[in-house]
């Protein structure tokens, strides 16, 4: 709009006066202008002036009317306007411009810092993915460590990669930063990546100060990091609680009742889940005469409408998913649980840090996560010898809770086993001796991929089949076999599959090979129950212990290897050795129904002892200590037909 002469002279004049520094004169004309206009240059010429002068919460609300005038500059002068709402601590006044801008703040780091940091002080963290590729691209150091925090927990976030790409590519040098960028690669595969910055890696690991250790996150450092002594380090910087919660938690007003009152705490509480086809036994198992069994469940809506039948039978359901951690904590207080027992650790959407808000007597970790759950008000980690071997106890917060054969719960009752998959309906050459892995992807590290070449060399007429559903992955993983020497026809990719057909196309293999440092968790127990055998090596963490701990709870412990030297010799050895294969399988069909491992009933009594043995000790006033339950006496006919 065309300024009235009268007003186009006012406003020359404040524009040289500002131009010369004279701006309490620039002021007094500009307010003789507003007199005769109102429009968007009049607005943000005295936002100019008012900045000048030192009024920088009055500029701000200039520049909004500025941009609220409309015209060609109006997003320009909202965000200069919500800038400096932003810089004067009015959150309310910048947060009131900052949906109009969401789009311009895509390529904006400046202004994505301010609409993150303003969203995220609300808790309204849902709209905020767009902009941290923006944050992590720019040169400023806080919008780099703003990106940071938007990141979640899903590694398979192309968003999240690219984000601490962009961080790790700036500041190579940072052990953090290359620790996570490690653990995007590995989810992917990408071994050049990870050869690259081996030695880098090796020598934050050495350095005293080990900081990137303490800020790792746990779950993916039991993935690498097979020392129990560094895994006690992974997220130590994070917020512990206080020293003295334990004792004044144990040390409440609380009421023991007849029956012991058991509380499990997860967002699995859904049929499908894998936690539930290890869990759903016990749960129907426990003694209803001894036990009253809550659950608190904070499993996503989404998940409940595909929850599977019978949830109603596993115990009384208590709904935590909207409650904040105190709230929670108040609900399980106010149910009178004796024994609280975390099912998730440090694993993704875990809400374990409601235990550090005094809900029982008695708290517990158990199944979720292979390790110590640093970081979290801890009495026992339920496991047994093997995951939690003497000499251990100093890399653990919790003391031990071990069961007597295995800590891996089963449910034979819930778990179908389907008639065999034929080779051709697998995809898989009929003569051909066929190794199988069917572990998470991730999990298969540049060692092991050294141990399946070389496998794979010395056994002519063999193949690798993997489940390995994404094409990046399977690039690099046919990538580096090549360059081990080995042709990509001999690696055969299968994708996950409905859980039933999986599991009848277990069997079309011959041998199962483990990964480590990380094992098979579920899925090892799984390839165990279908009959095929899976060769393993000796672990040294709890991680890396899983899958010996089955195979000896099923009575095959000489598929234990001693190491990786003897864990390849063993799988060559298999292939020249036809019958030995077809003897294990023949013994894991007959132990199958006898032995512990899938014991649901057996299994749940041991654990219901752990527990009197837990709740006899805080009754009596006494500290946590070690726990080692007794075996009931051997089975010498099968539990089930």
């Amino acid at each position: 709009m065309e300024l009235p002469l009268n007003a186009h002279t006012i406003f020359s004049s404040a524009s040289r006066q500002y131009q010369k520094g004279q701006y309490t004169e620039a002021l007094d004309s500009l307010n003789q202008l507003l007199d005769l206009t109102r429009d968007a240059k009049t607005y943000a010429l005295l936002a100019k002036v008012l900045l000048k002068l030192g009024f920088r919460s009055d500029a701000a609300q200039a520049y909004q009317l500025a941009g609220e005038e409309g015209g060609l500059r109006s997003e320009h002068f909202l965000a200069e306007a919500m800038k400096l709402h932003f810089a004067c601590g009015n959150d309310d006044q910048a947060l009131s411009l900052g949906r109009p801008l969401l789009e311009q703040a895509k390529t904006d780091p400046e202004l994505a810092y301010i609409i993150v940091t303003l969203f995220l002080k609300r808790d309204q963290a849902d709209i905020l993915g767009p902009f941290k590729s923006t944050l992590s691209a720019s040169a400023r150091q806080e919008h780099q460590v703003l990106a940071a925090k938007l990141l979640t927990s899903d590694v398979g976030n192309n968003d999240d990669r690219e984000i601490v790409t962009n961080l790790f590519r700036r500041t190579p040098s940072n052990p953090v930063l290359l620790s996570a960028y490690l653990v995007f690669m590995q989810e992917v595969n990408n071994f050049n990546e990870i050869e690259n910055y081996a030695q880098a890696l090796e020598r934050a690991v050495q350095a005293t100060n080990r900081k990137f250790l303490r800020a790792e996150t746990p779950f993916y450092n039991v993935h690498w990091c097979r020392d129990e002594r560094l895994n006690r380090l992974a997220a130590a910087l994070d917020q512990p609680f206080p020293p003295t919660l334990p004792e004044e938690r144990r040390k409440m007003q609380h009421v023991w009742g007849k029956k012991i009152r058991l509380g499990y705490l997860s967002n699995d509480f859904w049929g499908p889940h894998a936690t539930m086809k290890l869990l759903q036994a016990v749960l129907t198992s426990h003694d209803r005469e001894k036990f009253d069994v809550t659950l608190f469940c904070y499993t996503p809506e989404k998940h409940l409408a595909v929850a599977g039948e019978g949830r109603q039978t596993w115990g009384k359901i208590v709904r935590v998913e909207s409650l904040s951690d105190e709230q929670a904590a108040q609900t399980i207080r106010d149910e009178q649980i004796d024994i609280l027992v975390d099912l998730k650790g440090h694993t993704m959407n875990s809400r374990v840090t409601i235990l550090n808000h005094q809900t029982a007597p008695v708290h517990a970790t158990w199944l979720g996560f292979p390790g110590t759950t640093v970081n979290v008000d801890l009495d026992y980690i339920i496991g047994d010898r093997h995951v939690l071997p003497d000499g251990s106890e100093d890399h653990y917060y919790e003391r031990f809770c071990r069961l007597p054969e295995t800590y891996q719960p089963n449910d034979p009752a819930g778990r179908p086993r389907p008639a065999a998959m034929t080779r051709t309906q697998a995809g898989l050459p009929e003569d051909a001796f066929v190794y199988a892995s069917f572990n998470a992807n991730r999990k298969i590290t540049v060692e092991t991929m050294k141990a399946w070449a070389e496998i794979l060399r010395r056994t002519p007429d063999s193949v690798l089949w993997l489940m390995c559903p994404k094409p990046e992955a399977q690039a690099h993983i046919l990538r580096r076999f090549q360059s081990y020497g080995i042709i990509t026809k001999r690696i055969i990719f299968c994708t996950k599959v409905e859980y039933e057909q999986h599991l009848a196309r277990i069997l079309a293999a011959d041998v199962g090979l483990d990964t480590f440092p990380c094992n098979g968790h579920t899925t090892t127990s799984e390839q165990l129950w279908m009959g095929l055998p899976v060769l393993t090596p000796k672990g040294t963490h709890f991680a890396s212990r899983v899958s010996e701990s089955l195979l000896r709870a099923i009575g095959l412990p000489e598929l234990v290897t001693a190491d990786v030297g003897d864990y390849i010799e063993q799988a060559v050895a298999l292939y020249a050795n036809r019958d030995k294969v077809a003897e294990y399988k023949r013994r894991l069909d007959d132990n199958r129904l006898q032995m512990p491992l899938f014991d649901a009933e057996r299994f749940c009594r041991h654990l219901e002892q752990a527990y009197e043995m837990m709740a006899e000790r805080a009754k009596n006033g006494l500290e946590p200590a070690l726990i080692d339950v007794p075996a009931l006496p051997a089975r010498t006919t099968p539990f089930a037909q």
